[in-house]
């Protein structure tokens, strides 16, 4: 992102446009461009038009701030203003969408999920008479989740977090101990582990690039049925009719393909695919990290309906500290592949320890 706004700049331009220049960023990287963009505009004197739909971003830079909505500008007002006083009702929906509110940790359950010491390495470099280097990129994490609850796992990029969810799902080679309703999921083989795939499943980032374009919505939610649910194509057309009405999407819509739908529905069809075969874990990485504000609470209460009705169990990936408070239960931190903080996530957001977790909760806005 650095390099894109050196390309801006060379220029030395009059106005710089800024569309969505930390959507894709963790919290302290998103500082680290916002501080950069702020530093270069004052001593540039340059104009700045940002197009965001992050509003602790668009608070923290902007001066002036438009609402649009349906291609139409619908306020426009000093930015204290409108994030104090918003007039239309479409700003005050916006302002509202930040998912909100600490989960209960509830009563204790049965631990579906137990992993102790799993370490994951590559090797870097090493010719043919050079000593190979190994990078650990997940370095000794144990942790435990009880059915029914999520455990958030945040931390910046490059941290280990998507690694430790691969490796749990054993789509990576790892050392340690993964148990996972009881059983030793280390020592199986790839044959071994099918019969637990159904049970394990995951909602990925990119709700554009996880579809594949040329499949239509009943061959995207019903392929996983096939290889772990055979059964008649009858049958298999009524569990796509019922997830999709699950998740809420209108089930004649099957026959349509991702192009058709918006991010937000795109990400109801991912969960929907999870879903279908009653998993008992779902591994949840940065599931609504490419969705604006309204759309990313939709999806946030969906996944906790869910959750209560079927006794789901999640792993919550993310660097988007609003959402982890608004979901999980309990916590981890993780700094170049250790856990620097963990506990209730009530607790980590009211009095963070780690000098890390600190940084991050700065970073994100969230006051401690």
């Amino acid at each position: 992102q650095r390099v894109m706004i050196a390309m801006a700049l060379a220029c030395e331009p009059q106005l710089l446009i800024a569309d969505e220049p930390t959507t894709a960023l963790d919290v302290t990287v998103q500082r680290k461009i916002l501080l950069l963009l702020k530093s270069l505009q004052q001593r540039l004197g340059m104009s700045m038009l940002l197009i965001s739909h992050d509003l602790n971003l668009v608070r923290s830079i902007a001066q002036r701030v438009c609402v649009m909505h349906a291609g139409e500008i619908v306020e426009q007002a000093a930015c204290e203003t409108l994030f104090t006083a918003p007039q239309h009702p479409y700003s005050r929906l916006l302002l509202d969408a930040e998912p909100a509110g600490d989960v209960l940790c509830g009563e204790e359950r049965e631990t579906v999920l137990q992993v102790d010491d799993l370490t994951v390495q590559f090797p870097l470099g090493g010719g043919l008479f050079q000593r190979k280097t190994y990078l650990r990129a997940v370095d000794g994490i144990s942790l435990s989740v009880q059915r029914g609850k999520t455990l958030g796992i945040v931390g910046e990029s490059g941290s280990g977090k998507s690694t430790l969810g691969q490796a749990i799902l054993r789509l990576l080679d790892s050392t340690g101990s993964i148990r996972f309703q009881g059983k030793a999921l280390d020592p199986l083989n790839h044959h071994q582990m099918r019969p637990w795939r159904k049970q394990m499943q995951v909602v990925f980032q990119d709700p554009y690039g996880s579809l594949s374009p040329r499949m239509s919505v009943q061959q995207i939610i019903s392929e996983g049925l096939e290889v772990h649910a055979p059964c008649s194509l009858a049958d298999r057309e009524a569990q796509v009719i019922q997830v999709l009405k699950e998740v809420g999407l209108d089930p004649a819509s099957r026959h349509r393909y991702p192009h058709e739908f918006s991010g937000g529905q795109r990400q109801r069809i991912a969960i929907a695919r999870a879903l279908v075969l009653k998993p008992a874990l779902i591994l949840l990485d940065e599931p609504t990290s490419a969705l604006d504000r309204t759309v990313q609470k939709q999806v946030v209460a969906l996944l906790r309906e869910l959750q209560e009705k079927y006794g789901l169990t999640y792993l919550f990936i993310s660097h988007d500290l609003a959402v982890v408070r608004a979901m999980a239960h309990d916590m981890i931190v993780i700094k170049d592949g250790k856990v620097v903080e963990r506990g209730p996530s009530h607790a980590v957001f009211e009095s963070p320890q780690h000098p890390y977790t600190k940084e991050l909760l700065a970073a994100a806005h969230i006051p401690l």
